[in-house]
């Protein structure tokens, strides 16, 4: 495969949040020209939440062409999210939408029930909705964002994890999005970046609840990766630099990190639990 070269991206902003994917430049790459599933998640339903777009759709359409039904939670980007259900569907696997807010316990509890009902299982969990809000001055965060940002990053992450694990047996797999902003900080992501070092401790702390059941909990820290989450986040300039810093010189693709939620949804990971990859462009963390 030929090596990628470094791209500069043009300056862009996007005032809706979460973003929209349609609307990027140029458009993430989702999954690799001539990726072969090799039937790694044959049988097996994943839901997705955050899966309309970016690493979330990547996740999702991997996780079908692995041979894995896919639910898509997300917030009310229908059109991104009717592409995903396309590009799932045409793996030849089933999608199931569902839209609303994972602020709500009862949504939660929707997911599951929806999913149990047309699925009759779940296998996979993958937490990656999220989102964040670039603020210069940490002074002027206020009270309001701080808890936004914690309910969605975190503390949904609770809530549909306890939903979910009356189903979740032998051979389950739990994963969740955190950041490397958890490792080395981020002065204009300071509320986001406290909230993917939550995501951190839980992940650990809950591969060791669940290690006797045998339900296997990860997690994935990507770095500077190209999703809709960059425009609608930071402004225009600063979308232009966007990857730079990285030792690869570029931001990353959903292309690039979605494979490493399959091996850890799938038996390649049999020996893992508590850990989290890494793809993030060469930057040396801990942990």
């Amino acid at each position: 495969m030929a090596t990628r070269k470094p791209k500069s991206l043009p300056a862009q902003h996007q005032k809706s949040k979460p973003g929209r994917e349609a609307n990027m430049d140029p458009q993430p790459e989702y999954i690799r020209r001539g990726y072969m599933g090799s039937g790694k998640l044959m049988g097996r339903t994943a839901i997705v939440t955050g899966g309309d777009s970016g690493i979330g759709r990547a996740v999702a359409v991997h996780f079908a062409k692995e041979g894995a039904d896919v639910v898509i939670v997300y917030l009310k980007e229908h059109n991104d999210a009717r592409q995903t259900q396309i590009l799932i569907e045409d793996s030849g696997r089933k999608c199931l939408l569902l839209p609303g807010d994972l602020n709500e316990p009862a949504f939660c509890k929707k997911v599951v029930n929806a999913t149990i009902k047309k699925f009759r299982r779940i296998d996979i969990l993958v937490n990656n909705a999220a989102e964040q809000h670039y603020e210069e001055d940490f002074e002027k965060i206020t009270t309001k964002q701080m808890e936004k940002t914690f309910r969605i990053n975190i503390f949904s992450m609770f809530m549909l994890t306890q939903q979910v694990l009356p189903y979740l047996k032998e051979g389950s797999a739990i994963i969740n999005t955190t950041s490397i902003t958890a490792y080395r900080g981020s002065e204009h992501l300071v509320d986001y970046a406290s909230t993917k070092g939550a995501i951190l401790a839980f992940t650990r702390s809950l591969s060791a609840s669940l290690v006797d059941k045998k339900i296997r909990v990860n997690g994935v820290a990507p770095g500077p990766i190209w999703t809709p989450f960059i425009p609608s986040t930071f402004p225009a300039e600063e979308v232009r630099k966007f990857g730079k810093e990285q030792p690869m010189k570029r931001p990353g693709q959903p292309s690039e990190v979605a494979p490493c939620y399959v091996f850890l949804a799938s038996e390649d990971s049999s020996y893992m639990t508590g850990q989290v990859l890494h793809p993030n462009g060469g930057e040396i963390v801990g942990g």
